[in-house]
């Protein structure tokens, strides 16, 4: 579904991302796991079109998506739920999940996909006409992943779900995540510094250091991976 080919990302000066290749197969979740600074983030904002690459190629459904705008990349169908969650804190949730279906021109599906959301997360439709400032953390998250669904996306990319949540609303999170990709069969690209819990949820890993993979494969072979228990499971 996604293909990344030799891609080169700068920050001035610095080299953010180089020369990364990775590959997210449909109906997958795939995660990028590696310390601050690795270029996880980087790497996300240039598949969603908002950093443009130095060199290298980005393919979505085999279509060259390389420097293409971020509206036009949304409506073929990738989404972000941002790091920090930014939702729009002076808006009710209802207006921040009417947002993220701003540049779909099914318009009458709204209402049903409204629904839909809620009904992954009940905890929204108690708070539907509260301004987003005032959610806790974990409703914020909530929030910002329910307004990426409602662009209705191909290819979802998270990027740390988990930060600065408490662990009992991480674990629901997490359980979210992973039902959202089996019963609706969207594809997850998904990037997290809590490793272990990344790679307990994921098909297939990357690990990302200061801008270069240094490793991949199937999810549970990482975890079993002497290295990264070291580095970054605590073991």
């Amino acid at each position: 579904m996604l293909k990344i080919e030799n891609l080169n990302v700068n920050y001035g000066a610095i080299k953010a991302v180089r020369g990364i290749s990775l590959e997210v197969k449909e109906k997958s979740i795939v995660t990028l796991i590696g310390a601050n600074g690795a270029g996880k983030t980087t790497t996300l904002r240039t598949i969603s079109g908002l950093l443009k690459p130095v060199s290298g190629k980005i393919f979505f459904e085999g279509q060259d998506i390389t420097n293409m705008s971020p509206d036009k990349i949304v409506e073929l169908g990738i989404c972000q739920s941002p790091e920090g969650r930014m939702i729009f804190s002076n808006l009710t949730v209802k207006e921040n999940l009417e947002m993220g279906a701003y540049t779909r021109k099914d318009k009458e599906h709204i209402k049903y996909d409204l629904e839909f959301v809620f009904a992954f997360f009940p905890r929204l439709k108690e708070r539907i006409n509260q301004l987003g400032g005032t959610l806790s953390g974990g409703e914020q998250q909530m929030l910002a992943i329910s307004r990426a669904l409602m662009s209705k996306p191909k290819l979802l990319l998270l990027d740390e779900p988990s930060l600065g949540i408490a662990p009992l609303l991480v674990k629901t999170i997490f359980e979210k995540i992973v039902a959202l990709n089996k019963s609706t069969g969207i594809t997850i690209l998904l990037v997290e510094q809590n490793a272990n819990l990344a790679l307990h949820n994921a098909d297939y890993g990357y690990v990302l250091e200061t801008g270069e993979i240094t490793l991949q494969g199937e999810s549970k072979i990482l975890s079993e991976n002497e290295d990264i228990k070291k580095a970054y499971l605590g073991k």
